[in-house]
């Protein structure tokens, strides 16, 4: 296994960060990395927003579900959906009167283009973070950011056509031990399709939860037990306040972004 496989299969999220902040050589080859990402027609539609006012940091702490750990990254970063800046572009240029004169509507962003900046955004988030696990650099995603829409865009001045999609909080770990203790994934047969998309059945899904329901139940394996698994995750990830209040900000962005 080469050096790049290492640092992808070693990275695991770090919540707990040593004093010393990152210098600024460390931060320029995390944002170089990231801005030498794929994107779509090298029109890199995402912005990134250094967070560095402590304030701010408290702040996102508390709106991004209370994680007080966001507060003391080293260093914060939002990566966003940002069709603003070339919507601006096209305006400046004179492209509506020129649109006109061709008989061409003259459209405003829409849900396509801000899924396509979606992915920009997040196709540089995961650069950076990978730049900054092969510098000994901890980093951890925070979901959360696509809660509270309103709260957020006035915490960061956001534009109708800009859209938070990934905070990631990066810092060197507190504590490094010496074997990485990875957190399992699903066996690759069930994520990996072959030609066209295969749906899981309930043989599958035991086989595929099989790992998770004998750590959470050390006794003989149950059949019964998946259920339980599988209605724990339902619960707490699906329908817990935190997933609906995400769906209510998430239809406000794209609400925003359309009118």
């Amino acid at each position: 296994m080469n050096d790049t496989l290492k640092v992808i299969a070693n990275r695991r999220s770090v919540r707990n960060y040593a004093t010393p902040p990152l210098n600024e050589e460390e931060k320029d080859a995390i944002l170089g990395a990231a801005m030498r990402a794929p994107t779509a027609g090298n029109l890199m539609l995402y912005s990134i927003i250094e967070i560095e006012d402590q304030a701010l940091k408290d702040r996102l702490a508390v709106t991004c579900d209370n994680q007080p750990f966001i507060a003391k990254a080293p260093l914060l970063l939002l990566f966003a959906a940002d069709y603003q800046r070339q919507f601006d572009i096209y305006t400046m240029s004179g492209a509506e009167e020129k649109s006109r004169q061709r008989g061409i509507d003259f459209r405003k962003p829409q849900v396509g283009d801000m899924l396509l900046a979606c992915c920009d955004a997040v196709i540089a988030a995961q650069t950076a973070v990978l730049a900054a696990e092969s510098l000994g650099i901890g980093s951890c995603y925070i979901g959360d950011i696509l809660e509270q829409y309103e709260t957020h865009r006035e915490l960061l001045g956001l534009p109708p056509y800009v859209v938070p999609v990934a905070l990631v909080c990066f810092g060197r770990p507190a504590v490094v031990k010496d074997e990485v203790r990875l957190t399992p994934r699903y066996d690759r047969k069930f994520i990996v399709h072959r030609d066209r998309y295969h749906s899981i059945d309930r043989l599958g899904m035991e086989e595929m939860l099989r790992p998770t329901v004998e750590r959470a139940f050390p006794s003989e394996f149950r059949p019964e037990d998946v259920d339980e698994i599988a209605q724990r995750m339902f619960f707490r990830k699906f329908a817990s306040d935190f997933a609906r209040e995400m769906s209510r900000s998430v239809r406000e962005m794209l609400k925003n972004w359309e009118e």
